[in-house]
């Protein structure tokens, strides 16, 4: 049975054999005027419907793997970042301020203890620095930093609400009483430039220091009113002008948040 095809050079005469014949049949040729023809290896058609699936495919594996090892490899950085940002949060509602750098060894230094409370403002188990703010409230779990400045300790509680395009959060800090606000610090995710992203302004959190939290031993929180109006029966301060949606979403993320820390609070005095 042939296996091979050889092609005469000369007269292109093709034989099929396992061998080139010793003479062409047509030219006369010799057999080193033969060549072995090789059978061509299919090739694949890059326009057909099979081709782009198989290649979708794999550029999708290649890439789903390659983000997967690149997040893997920078999730420890992007954790410490992430830590640090928040111990700058906490640092800045004491009146505080450090560079990220700097978050961890000052952080360290003043917080010298940190645990959960739940409504009853009794201890309970778990990671204030590690808990999700949103998740723990919904479980009756609430964060509390104690700091020391001084010889004084405050007590520095987290806050999460709603506020126009987003979430907005932040942390507030209360004298030994457990009643006058020492410093408030806020954050958002998307809040307008120059209206409603203003609420995350040193300044802002500045006009809440020594406000009080009670009224005559009943929580009233501090409320966030329009410019140029009173709220009778509690403290309150100005808010950001042109941000009126924010403003009422930081009046109810303080009132909402801080109600959980209502008995700890009172266990202070």
């Amino acid at each position: 049975m042939a296996t091979k095809k050889f092609k005469c050079k000369v007269c292109g005469y093709v034989y099929e054999g396992d061998k080139a014949p010793a003479v062409c049949p047509v030219c006369g040729a010799q057999a080193s005027e033969f060549e072995e023809i090789k059978p061509e290896k299919a090739k694949l058609n890059t326009n057909s419907n099979t081709y782009t699936i198989i290649y979708s495919s794999v550029m999708v594996i290649l890439v789903a793997v390659l983000l997967a090892f690149t997040s893997q490899s920078l999730h420890s950085y992007q954790q410490k970042n992430a830590d640090n940002d928040k111990r700058q949060q906490i640092l800045r509602s004491i009146n505080v301020t450090v560079t990220p750098d700097e978050a961890e060894a000052k952080y360290a230094e003043l917080i010298k203890e940190a645990f959960l409370v739940n409504d009853n403002g009794e201890k309970i188990d778990g990671d204030a620095f590690a808990a999700d703010v949103v998740k723990a409230a919904a479980g009756h779990k609430y964060p509390v930093f104690v700091a020391n400045i001084g010889s004084q300790k405050k007590y520095v509680m987290a806050l999460h609400g709603t506020g126009l395009w987003g979430p907005i959060w932040g942390y507030i800090s209360v004298e030994k009483d457990g009643d006058t606000i020492f410093g408030a610090d806020f954050s958002h995710q998307g809040e307008t430039p120059g209206l409603g992203a203003e609420i995350a302004k040193p300044e802002f959190g500045k006009e809440f220091v020594g406000k009080k939290l009670f009224v005559k031993g009943a929580f009233k929180s501090v409320a966030v009113v329009k410019h140029g109006k009173s709220v009778e029966g509690q403290d309150y301060v100005d808010g950001i002008s042109g941000g009126t949606l924010t403003s009422n979403g930081v009046n109810n993320m303080l009132f909402d948040s801080l109600s959980g820390y209502v008995k700890f609070l009172t266990s202070l005095k």
